[in-house]
């Protein structure tokens, strides 16, 4: 499955503030992810995200979430 950075990820369960979308902090062996409803963030394998995922939208740039500064 490809997902990058700033992806916003739309899982089949809700959390527990009722969003079900997460957007990507970090990739790699583990996925950071954090909720667009409430913002909590965490972490945790790929594995166990990529098969709760129901539908990935790409980031608009290749910049969102490198960390660039922005004046």
């Amino acid at each position: 499955m490809d997902i990058r950075l700033g992806d916003v990820l739309t899982m089949k369960k809700p959390h527990p503030c009722g969003s079900r979308d997460w957007e990507v902090l970090r990739v790699g062996a583990d996925f950071r992810l954090r909720c667009r409803g409430c913002g909590r963030e965490v972490m945790g394998p790929r594995a166990r995200f990529e098969k709760n995922v129901r539908r990935i939208v790409r980031a608009e740039d290749g910049t969102h979430g490198k960390g660039e500064l922005t004046s």
